[in-house]
Parts: C-alpha cells; structure tokens; sequence
C-alpha cells in the first residue's frame, strides 16, 4: 500500500517511521515549511520500547505529487475540518481516508467530505510522546483496531498487513462505532485530568481525588453508552480505565503533552463530547462539564498563569 500520513506528530511520526523502516511506501505531509524541511533533513528520531532508530521519511508541504491509496489522519481532533478540507481540494476520489484520532466526531467529519464509503475508523493503543521537531519516545505498545473490515481483499486487509508488518499489532472490526466509544471512554477517564494536574497516568489511581472523579467522570459516559446502545469491547469500564492507568503509568497523556506546549488540547472533542451527549439525551454530565471547563480554562490563560517561586531558607 501507499501511505500519506497527515500530522508530524507523535503519532504520525512513530506510524510514518515504522512504515518506512518496513520497506512500505510512506509519505508524512506538514504544513510548515520550516519543520518539513528540519524533517527531510535529519530524518524521524525514534526512541524507546522498540528501540532506537532514525529514518528517512519524505515530507511535504501543501500536498503530495502522487495520490496515496490510504490516507492516516493523525492531527488532532481540533484541526480534522481543516485538513481534510485541504486534502480534498487535491485528493480526488481514490484514496480511502483513516482515522485513529482520539474524540468524537472525527469520523463524521471525514464522512462529510468524502463520502461514508470511503472512511475508515479506527483506534490506536500506541504511546507516544512528541519531544521535539521529529523525535518521538515510543512509550507503549498497543493494539491498532480499524474497519469496517469490508472485502477480505480491501483496504482494510491490506492496511492490517502492512501495519502488522510495521510492528504494530492491528486487526480488523467491522463495528467501528462502538470501537470509538471504548477508547473514549478511556479517555474521558484520565485524559483531562492528567492535564489539570499534570500527573503521568499511573499515579491517577492513586490520589484520592483524582481516583473518585475519575470515577464519576467514568459513570457519566457510562450512562449515555448504555442509553445509546453502545457495546463497550470490555465488560467493566471503570475497571478497564484503571487498567489502561496502569499499563501506561509512566505515559503523558496527550492532553498533558498539549498543555505543557502550551497548545491546544482535545478536550471538547473527548470530555466535551460526553457534555454534548448528555445533552442531547437529557442526562446530566456535571463532572465531565466541570472537567472540560477547566482544561479550557488552563488553555485559554497560558500567558497569565503564575509560576512556582523559587525555594529559599527561611530567615
């Protein structure tokens, strides 16, 4: 297969390189200049679980000279309208379009552009953290789920192989939406409140405030799932997001990492999603409302946030 990756990030750098370091055709696409050519110059620095390793990944700008057969959306949820309004302009209609984006909405978004048919669903368990202009820590190893499978010959099947082949562990589904609803609720449970604050995920289960509105914030999603019908691949979602905790404990989580840049975090697309939900469906969501206003709050007020003074003797 023929890969464009959209989004130098952590994400889109790790896939980008293991593609790469396979022997599969892979493209990254930026929009600055100034990183694409610090990328194409001294390559894609990986470190961490699978070792340590740079790789040559061509990178452009604006759009690539030859028409990818599958396209892996990898900015963040916040940025989806406008990248897939700029992929569209050259695109055509060959490419299958993927998403392993963290949040709700993305795969709505692509759909509108391009067609039901030609949209891919997805989550991924890999960890990653950005630690600069292409350097990515490889922090954890996870499954790689997409679908709907469609034809045992399709772009599915094809794209399972050539990720398996890359390293990563991948499998096809053909229930797309209750895969996203799973890896949402995850989120929900630690991502916000890794952001506010800034604990690595593994003390989360361990601080007795974080712990019980991390469970609230849990029973909030839970209760729209059951009323929408989802079926969560895990039996017991609180259980499942301590378990995620856990396994990742050194991790920072993505909406950490955007808060320590100073970024723009997805917070309105994972726990701002349970909200608008909740809405709709008439039940309430009061945590994950107060979760989503805070981290708001922290990204909307960079500039005016106070730092630590420096420790000094008492006199």
């Amino acid at each position: 297969m023929n890969f464009l990756v959209v989004g130098p990030g952590a994400m889109g750098c790790l896939f980008a390189s293991h593609l790469k370091r396979a022997g599969i055709d892979v493209t990254l696409l930026d929009y600055r200049q100034d990183r694409a050519d610090f990328i194409n110059e001294h390559g894609i620095r990986v470190e961490g679980v699978t070792g340590n390793h740079t790789v040559k990944v061509p990178v452009v700008v604006g759009k690539s000279s030859d028409i990818p057969e599958v396209i892996l959306i990898c900015v963040k949820a916040n940025q989806t309208q406008r990248a897939a309004d700029a992929l569209k302009s050259w695109v055509g209609d060959r490419a299958y379009i993927l998403t392993v984006q963290n949040g709700l909405g993305n795969v709505d978004i692509l759909q509108d552009i391009f067609g039901r048919e030609r949209v891919l669903g997805g989550i991924t368990a890999e960890g990653a953290t950005l630690m600069g202009q292409g350097h990515v820590r490889h922090a954890g190893q996870g499954d790689t789920i997409i679908g709907p499978q469609g034809d045992p010959d399709g772009p599915v099947s094809r794209t399972i192989t050539d990720f398996n082949r890359a390293g990563f562990s991948a499998r096809a589904v053909d229930n797309v939406e209750d895969l996203i609803w799973s890896k949402l609720i995850i989120n929900v449970g630690i991502n916000a409140l890794t952001a506010i604050t800034r604990l690595k995920n593994g003390r989360l289960p361990h601080v007795d405030g974080t712990r019980s509105i991390m469970e609230e914030a849990v029973k909030e999603a839970v209760a729209i799932v059951r009323e929408k019908g989802i079926n969560l691949s895990y039996p017991d979602p609180l259980a499942r997001v301590l378990e995620v905790c856990e396994a990742t404990a050194d991790n920072i989580a993505s909406m950490l990492q955007d808060v320590l840049r100073q970024g723009t975090t997805e917070v309105d697309y994972i726990n701002g999603a349970i909200v608008r939900e909740g809405e709709k469906l008439g039940l309430p969501t009061p945590v994950n409302q107060t979760l989503t206003s805070l981290v708001r709050a922290i990204q909307e007020t960079y500039d005016q946030q106070q730092v630590p003074f420096p420790s000094s003797s008492q006199e």
